[in-house]
Formats: structure tokens, sequence, C-alpha cells
């Protein structure tokens, strides 16, 4: 069966419950105390999962929502504000974003993760589908882009995905009937080409892109305003 909206899963009223919050936020502590310290991601997630006896989509979000105290620092430090994308010209983690935007207005699980970043758990295995909230998701994206007077914005999408030319022909439909300023590139590396852009903003939730960028701007806490239903779950220290 076809899938209709974007991050929701079965199982997660159960997994995220108020009940789990805690230990959820505890778990982040943990593994990220041991990333600090020079562990390796899979023997630490294995160690402190196993610890809170958590489910394998627990275990995901938990590290999706933990860092290093050094990349929290430093991805802190990059952060730009709204004022400052005015004007000037991003370059967008295009899956990343949209996927992300998607969960949001699905009511998909958002992590407030430890480094202040918004992260899903949805997932694209090689294939990219539309869904019911993939036109509204890039209209709002669209929208806030204009509204902080973005100058312009680069997306940069995955040319191995399945349908990433299709969705390229859709957004330009849509920049030339909304007067969106933007185009659409497909890369074999996207993340690569992102991190190497520093003329240009970038806008990731991505942690390997974000460690190698001279800043990034937080578009997804915007877009978060504009959707007071988000179903956030905050695993971050001051969540």
């Amino acid at each position: 069966m076809q899938q209709k909206h974007r991050g929701q899963h079965a199982q997660d009223a159960e997994l995220f419950d108020s009940k789990w919050e805690a230990p959820l936020r505890s778990a982040v502590e943990d593994l990220s105390h041991l990333l600090s310290r020079g562990y390796g991601e899979p023997s630490a997630l294995k160690l402190v999962g196993d610890r809170y006896r958590l489910h394998k989509r627990q275990r995901m979000a938990l590290l999706r929502a933990s860092c290093s105290d050094k990349a929290k620092t430093y991805r802190s430090a990059i952060a730009l504000s709204n004022e400052a994308a005015g004007g000037k010209e991003v370059v967008i983690d295009g899956y990343n974003l949209l996927i992300t935007t998607e969960s949001m207005l699905a009511g998909g699980i958002i992590l407030h993760c430890r480094d202040g970043c918004f992260r899903d758990i949805a997932s694209v295995h090689g294939t990219y589908r539309k869904v019911e909230e993939t036109l509204p998701a890039l209209g709002l994206i669209g929208r806030t882009l204009q509204a902080l007077r973005v100058a312009h914005a680069h997306w940069i999408f995955d040319a191995p995905v399945s349908n990433s030319g299709r969705l390229k022909v859709l957004m330009h439909e849509l920049a030339e009937a909304h007067g969106f300023a933007w185009d659409i590139s497909l890369h074999n590396n996207p993340d690569k080409v992102i991190a190497e852009q520093s003329e240009r903003i970038p806008i990731t939730s991505d942690g390997w892109i974000l460690d190698r960028s001279e800043s990034h701007f937080n578009l997804h806490a915007t877009l978060l305003k504009s959707i007071p239903n988000a179903n956030v779950v905050k695993l971050g220290e001051e969540g």
C-alpha cells in the first residue's frame, strides 16, 4: 500500500508517550557523553540502547538527537538568525528539509535535538514518493523564504534517489506559479556539494554537513512556528 503521509508510524504513540520522555532524555545525555569521549556510534548506541531497553525506532531517535559536546558547541556558534538570512543566498539540503517539513505537517515525530536542530525519523529508501503533505510543505517553505527576504535558494537533491527528476519538474512549476526564487539541481553526493558552498548559507540538519560548514540557518525551527500542532519530542538538554 502506497504511503499517503510522511513520518507516521503505527507504534509512535506508544514509543514516544510521555512516560518515555525522561528515559529518552537521559539516554541522549548518556550517548552524547560517550560520543564526547571518542566512542564509536555503533558501540555507544548499543550500550545505551540496551541499558534503557529501547525499541529500534527509539534508538534511531536517540542517535539523531545526540551529539558530542564539541559538535554541539560548534553548531551553536555557526547558527545564524532569521535576520542574517535576509538578502542572502542559501543552499538547501533538499530531502532533509522537505521530508522533515512533510513530517511536521503530517503529525510525524519531530525531534528537538541536543544541538538545537529539528530532525524527523522518517526515511527514504532509494525512492522518493510524493505524499499529501508534499505540495503544502513546498508552499510553506517557499512563502517562508519570501517572508525572510532570502535572495535565492539553491535546492540540491540526491540524484540516485528515484523520482528526484519528477520532483525537480514539480518544484520548477511551483516556482514559476508562485514567484519562488529557487532553482533545483541533482547531485550524486549532495552532502559534499553543500558543505563546500561557503558563499551560500546551508539549510540542513545533517550533522556531517553542519560540522563542515562555516554557517547554517535553522529554517526547520522557523517553519515549526507556522505549525503549532506539530508533534515535537524535546530531547535536548533544555527540552
